[in-house]
């Protein structure tokens, strides 16, 4: 399981050091009465906490059973990388979007995980492995919460055995992705970005 990964230790660091900077270099300068100086300082401290809390996306990456295992559970159809390592590449390809991870075995836990996103993120990226085939309670909490979804499946779910053909899940998204490997996910998060961020001047 990882939560608040990579983007968020890197990316919001960075962006609260200098939020940080900047107030102590303002108060500096109006102790001085240097307030030509000050008020650029106060203003781009005010523009940092705007683009923070306004401009950045927060999804949630909600991964279900046996998911754990990517790399090693057969590699055949669910290939080598872990899914801590492209987690990594896609913090870096998403400079815009906090990532927030989860991954449970348990069918209860993704339930209460998908409850505690309302209110809390933008969208969802969901790869409800065996679950998507067989859980109606699954479905109806995607249904519920008022958080837009986007099923994902690494493999390609409709070539492979027929149990595997139903999804419970579907028709509450936004929209599925199956069967383009680990890139389901990038290709997901590409969907909010550009259906939520607001477009480049």
């Amino acid at each position: 399981m990882c939560r608040f990964r990579a983007m968020h230790k890197l990316t919001w660091k960075f962006e609260n050091d200098l939020v940080v900077y900047l107030f102590c270099v303002t108060y500096s300068l109006m102790q001085i009465d240097h307030l030509e100086f000050a008020m650029p300082c106060a203003f781009a401290h005010f523009q940092i906490c705007t683009f923070s809390n306004y401009f950045m996306l927060h999804i949630a990456i909600v991964n279900g059973p046996n998911l754990n295992l990517l790399g090693t559970r057969e590699p055949e159809i669910y290939g080598h990388q872990t899914l801590d390592h492209y987690l990594k590449q896609l913090t870096k390809r998403f400079p815009l979007v906090h990532l927030h991870c989860y991954q449970s075995n348990v069918e209860g836990e993704l339930i209460n995980y998908l409850h505690n996103c309302m209110g809390m993120m933008n969208g969802i990226v969901l790869n409800a492995g065996a679950y998507t085939h067989t859980s109606i309670a699954l479905a109806d909490a995607v249904s519920a919460i008022g958080v837009p979804v986007v099923e994902v499946h690494i493999s390609n779910v409709l070539a492979r055995e027929d149990y595997r053909k139903t999804s419970f899940i579907s028709a509450k998204c936004k929209g599925s992705i199956s069967g383009l490997g680990m890139d389901g996910y990038a290709l997901a998060i590409q969907y909010f970005v550009d259906a939520l961020l607001p477009p480049a001047p």
